[in-house]
């Protein structure tokens, strides 16, 4: 079964805020909360992003899962807004529950060299716009080169890549309909079946919820006048 997640770039979450440095060495993951995922409890993102000293660089992303029927994940734009919980003007809201990333080869990484391996697992899933691969290998020996056509993954001919990754655990966001090409430059190594090919189909209509009246805020003189007229000798 396929790692399902809801998956974005790095952001300012209504309920953690922590600093992002400037400084780059290689992108990395983080799985919010860890096992508690993204659900309401006290303090547990203040001590998930303070744990072992986490330091979180641009282009490093993170991982919310979470019951997209009852949270969310909304941007806001400063602390202010973050330490009131004030949604009323959010740089981004997530909630399509469509976002989704995809462990290539799940438990086995991108590390089999069989040829009907990775043709298998793609075959095995529905690639939507706006989902992820992620890519775990060692790479001191292996790679991953986006390619544009069916010839070059064919023939393993990594000599006019769209895009390389060499980190050892990458992310890949699928954002074009169509057929993606992914092989590793070493060519024994892809010869041998360490090459993927994923059809993306158009994304998944959102699930619509009926929407309930929102409740009305009286201020406190108001509301004293309502309970001073239930006082009030009925005619």
């Amino acid at each position: 079964m396929a790692t399902r997640t809801k998956i974005l770039s790095l952001v300012f979450a209504m309920m953690m805020s922590f600093t992002v440095l400037s400084g780059y060495c290689s992108a990395k993951i983080y799985k919010v909360g860890d096992s508690e995922r993204w659900t309401a409890k006290d303090d547990v993102y203040y001590a998930w992003a303070e744990r072992d000293y986490k330091e979180f660089h641009v282009g490093d992303s993170l991982v919310f899962e979470y019951d997209h029927n009852i949270n969310d994940v909304t941007q806001v734009s400063g602390g202010l807004e973050y330490e009131f919980c004030d949604l009323s003007s959010p740089r981004a809201v997530y909630n399509t529950g469509h976002d989704i990333t995809y462990k290539v080869g799940d438990s086995e990484g991108w590390k089999v060299y069989d040829s009907d391996f990775y043709n298998k697992w793609s075959e095995e899933k529905q690639f939507h716009l706006g989902d992820s691969l992620i890519f775990e290998y060692a790479n001191e020996v292996n790679d991953v080169y986006e390619i544009s056509g069916d010839l070059e993954f064919m023939t393993c001919d990594p000599t006019s890549p769209v895009a390389v990754h060499k980190t050892g655990r990458d992310l890949v966001r699928l954002t074009e309909l169509g057929v993606h090409y992914f092989i590793t430059s070493n060519s024994g190594s892809c010869e041998a079946g360490l090459k993927l090919r994923a059809m993306v189909g158009p994304q998944q209509k959102a699930v619509t919820y009926p929407k309930f009246p929102k409740k009305v805020d009286f201020s406190a003189m108001e509301r004293l006048n309502n309970w001073l007229k239930a006082f009030k000798p009925q005619h």
